[in-house]
């Protein structure tokens, strides 16, 4: 009986899950939806300004696969990436975890907040020039720049996240003996409904940070593709670098941020009819 139970219980589970990647598969049909229009707009366009100004999608997706097909074209694209995903893994580290702790203390808010203000208001080219004089061309001028740019935004989203969280449910837990470690988890979970909205702007703002970082200091990447068909006057290599670039945003996105998010707000089906348990 007891394990039937348990089978009963993970076949649950793995229809649960299942269906909430069928859902967002399927909503997928909305970015198509969305993609579509854009190159609609982009065509259109074309279309008005000519090809100098801006080329037509098709020869771009023609570039963006010449590129992709190139092997010298990978460690440039691996450049970028790593650099934006290690600048938001220590922004979110550095930003969310701080922001985790403070909100937590009154006190503290109310003196990071304009602190915060401040480092968010500096713009990331004011970055740039500092951390250059201090590092110089390199892989660690990027991603401290990036942590610059991205961390008080994880910050401020986590910070807020733990203030609105329903202090209602910390009391119940305690009534019922839950310890210290599932009442943090607990309003981790709570935190997530903002702490995740901040983390897709700083992952979108870890990526132009990167890869303006790169052009401003010829280290490779992207930025430095980018600087070379600035160069050259090429229109259509430079859009379709920065089609790769936002490519990469997407994938990170789409790929690891959402599925992960889907994971922490179970709870929020709960709220939905189909998602009541009976």
């Amino acid at each position: 009986m007891q394990a039937s139970t348990s089978s009963a219980g993970v076949l649950d589970a793995a229809l649960d899950r299942l269906g909430r990647i069928g859902r967002f598969l399927w909503s997928a049909w909305i970015g198509l939806a969305a993609l579509s229009l854009i190159a609609a707009l982009w065509q259109l366009g074309h279309e008005i300004f000519g090809d100098f100004v801006l080329p037509a999608p098709l020869p771009v997706i023609a570039h963006i696969q010449a590129i992709v097909a190139a092997p010298e074209s990978h460690p440039v694209i691996l450049a970028t990436a790593e650099r934006a995903l290690v600048g938001l893994a220590l922004s979110l580290l550095v930003g969310g975890g701080l922001g985790l702790v403070i909100g937590y203390s009154p006190a503290a808010i109310r003196i990071m907040r304009p602190v915060v203000t401040i480092l968010i208001g500096v713009p990331p080219i004011a970055w740039i020039v500092v951390v250059m004089i201090w590092f110089g061309s390199t892989d660690t001028t990027i991603i401290a720049t990036v942590v610059a740019a991205a961390a008080p935004l994880l910050l401020i989203g986590a910070a807020e996240g733990v203030i609105t969280r329903n202090r209602g449910l910390d009391d119940m837990a305690r009534a019922f003996g839950a310890g210290p470690l599932r009442r943090a988890t607990l309003g981790l979970r709570q935190a997530a409904t903002t702490l995740f909205p901040a983390l897709m702007m700083a992952s979108g703002t870890a990526f132009k940070v990167a890869v303006m970082s790169e052009l401003l200091t010829n280290a490779g990447g992207v930025g430095g593709a980018l600087a070379d068909a600035r160069a050259t006057l090429d229109v259509g290599e430079a859009l379709a670098w920065v089609a790769l670039a936002v490519a990469l945003l997407l994938l990170v996105e789409y790929g690891l941020m959402h599925p992960v998010r889907s994971e922490f707000e179970r709870w929020r089906s709960a709220a939905q009819p189909w998602g009541v348990k009976r």
